[in-house]
């Protein structure tokens, strides 16, 4: 059978014939147990630490401000006013839609007048081609 030995640094003080009395004992070694001799407990409760419940806590914190981000803008997009469309206009051939903006909301600023555009007709971009009915919004 083998042994292991380890410092046993929390023994109470031994009095040794010819020590100092008030100063600290030395260290000895003590047997540690190994292979089958060694007792297996079972796991404890989980414990976690400062850094774990700093990452929890702020994790937990992340998931509600994009819940709560992804409430407000569904709420904000559902509550936008719908543009009141005055007219439809068909694409031409070789037709922008800076072109189509300039001509038919001419009190506009060109880039605001395109914005009005793609938003009245959902557009992802300022691209249209030959054909395409496009709704105008009413100016009022």
């Amino acid at each position: 059978m083998s042994a292991a030995a380890a410092w046993d640094l929390n023994a109470a003080p031994v009095r040794v014939p010819g020590s100092v009395p008030g100063r600290a004992a030395r260290p000895r070694l003590v047997l540690v147990p190994t292979g089958e001799a060694v007792h297996t407990s079972a796991p404890g409760r989980l414990r976690l630490t400062r850094a774990g419940r700093m990452a929890v806590t702020l994790t937990v914190a992340a998931v509600l401000l994009a819940v709560a981000a992804v409430a407000l803008a569904s709420r904000t997009g559902a509550a936008a006013p719908a543009a009141v469309a005055d007219h439809a206009v068909t694409v031409a051939q070789g037709q922008t839609l800076s072109e189509i903006a300039v001509r038919e909301l001419p009190d506009l600023p060109v880039a605001s007048a395109v914005a009005e555009l793609q938003l009245a007709n959902n557009l992802p971009s300022a691209h249209v081609h030959a054909g395409q009915v496009l709704v105008v919004p009413a100016r009022g």
